[in-house]
């Protein structure tokens, strides 16, 4: 019998980032997208209009550009917890 799974994320709601990191965490979003899509082509994927797992096809084979918002927001959002977990650790961004 499997144990049910329960995540445990870390807290970062008290962590505010400032407004001049929400380039990066564009640029991150693109690039958490673009490392999934080439994880799934070097599996074998190919775009297809609907999801299938037997066919290996999925409809986000695409440039970030042309993803619908809702999973742009998916990446965005990854690419945020990722920034605030890093200040929550006590570790600093900044640029040279």
């Amino acid at each position: 019998m499997k144990k049910n799974y329960v995540p445990q994320p870390m807290d970062t709601s008290d962590i505010q980032l400032p407004e001049e990191l929400n380039e990066l965490i564009e640029q991150m979003a693109k690039n958490v997208h673009e490392v999934w899509a080439q994880s799934r082509i070097d599996q074998g994927w190919t775009y297809g209009e609907e999801r299938s797992d037997t066919l290996k096809q999925h409809p986000c084979l695409i440039p970030y550009e042309e993803l619908p918002e809702v999973e742009k927001a998916y990446d965005r959002d990854t690419a945020l917890e990722t920034l605030k977990l890093i200040s929550k650790l006590g570790f600093k961004i900044s640029k040279d």
